[in-house]
């Protein structure tokens, strides 16, 4: 089989299953801020969640190019993958720091779906993006660790069996900041069977729903045994992960905005006003078509950073380039595709407003379009360092 069919044979496989769930499912579960749990369990069930996970622990064995053809399908569809996304690029910290131990307990369960690893807890409220200054620390006690602090922004915990947890475990280096954090797979299952008090999250309602929450760990209780890779080394593993999260989120903006391309021209070609239909109006013509144009060479990067990835070259510039540019892509199809409903844009059933306000979330996460800007001002073109 060629990595050519594998792609095509996946995005034939992951459009059938979105064809079983309608705009009409995806906006009830936007409306009540329900996790579509009914997708996810579909989407599992199929293999699609294990892409990334090797055929020996019972996944797909694919690379990211095709996991990422499978989040550009849902959101092309109309669907939503942040339901789902964070356990494809989650997989990473676990294959390839995890010891063998961890990856036969965990990565069978995972792909089989016994198991849902979703949550990854990591920022701060007074860190922020600076990942090297998270304060929530994890205290040696025998053969345990302690962990206390307080995380935002931690996304699927109350959906997840398993969660990554970054603490700080010693002091930050004096010549290296990464160093003393350490990354935990933590077995929520044990914490709440055994210590719930220990285990606070609180439900953070968003613009769309992202089912994201604030969490208070109490002298949480986890295992040595938990510990991924090395002590103290934790921060190197999860940036390991990010270029595959970066390329996975672009992928998501690239589906949007060929789903907004693609209503806008609908909506052009049926709606008349003024005895004509109004695709018929350059006005309504050009902001469409520089959107989808936009899209297309967002999307030409997207596979140049997936290939680099795959072929485990440095992709760093690309994986960034990718996101910031299928964002802004996504954002100007989306605003193109509103601009061309005009008032019906707004209203729910024409679920032109819910995808924007989704859509909208890539220009900020998992960074900022300017911290990208700065990232290739800097160490591609070789600009002084401003932070």
């Amino acid at each position: 089989m060629t990595a050519q069919t594998s792609v095509e044979q996946l995005r034939d496989k992951t459009r059938s299953l979105c064809a079983l769930f309608p705009d009409e499912y995806w906006r009830e579960t936007d409306r009540n801020r329900r996790y579509p749990q009914e997708f996810v369990d579909r989407l599992t069930k199929e293999g699609l969640l294990a892409a990334l996970i090797p055929a020996e622990y019972g996944g797909l064995g694919v690379g990211l190019t095709e996991a990422s053809v499978i989040m550009e399908e849902i959101n092309k569809s109309g669907g939503h993958s942040a339901a789902c996304h964070a356990q494809m690029y989650t997989m990473g910290a676990l294959l390839r720091h995890g010891n063998e131990e961890q990856k036969q307990a965990y990565l069978p369960a995972i792909a089989s779906g016994d198991l849902r690893l979703q949550a990854f807890s990591i920022t701060e409220d007074a860190a922020g993006s600076d990942t090297t200054s998270i304060e929530t620390a994890a205290v040696k006690d025998g053969d345990d660790y302690i962990i206390t602090g307080h995380k935002s922004w931690t996304s699927r915990i109350d959906e997840s069996d398993l969660a990554f947890v970054l603490a700080r475990t010693s002091a930050k280096g004096a010549e290296d900041r990464t160093h003393g954090l350490t990354l935990f797979l933590v077995d929520l299952r044990q914490v709440r069977a055994e210590q719930p008090e220990t285990l606070e999250v609180v439900k953070v309602r968003t613009m769309f729903n992202y089912a994201t929450n604030q969490i208070f760990y109490k002298g949480m209780r986890v295992p040595a045994s938990a510990v991924i890779g090395e002590a103290g080394k934790g921060f190197r593993y999860v940036i390991d992960g990010w270029n595959a999260e970066r390329i996975l989120l672009a992928s998501e903006a690239i589906g949007d905005g060929y789903w907004f391309t693609t209503r806008a021209v609908e909506y052009a070609n049926q709606r008349s006003v003024f005895g004509r239909k109004i695709g018929t109006n350059q006005g309504v013509q050009f902001p469409i078509t520089d959107a989808y144009m936009k899209v297309r060479a967002a999307d030409m990067m997207r596979y140049e950073a997936a290939r680099l990835f795959d072929a485990g070259e440095p992709c760093g510039a690309e994986a960034n380039m990718a996101k910031h540019l299928a964002s802004e892509a996504s954002w100007a199809a989306g605003n193109a595709c509103l601009d061309t409903h005009g008032g019906y844009g707004f209203v729910d059933e024409y679920d032109v407003e819910r995808k924007f306000r989704e859509t909208r979330m890539f220009q900020v996460a998992p960074i900022n379009n300017n911290m990208i800007k700065s990232f290739i001002g800097t160490k591609v073109l070789g600009l002084p360092r401003s932070y």
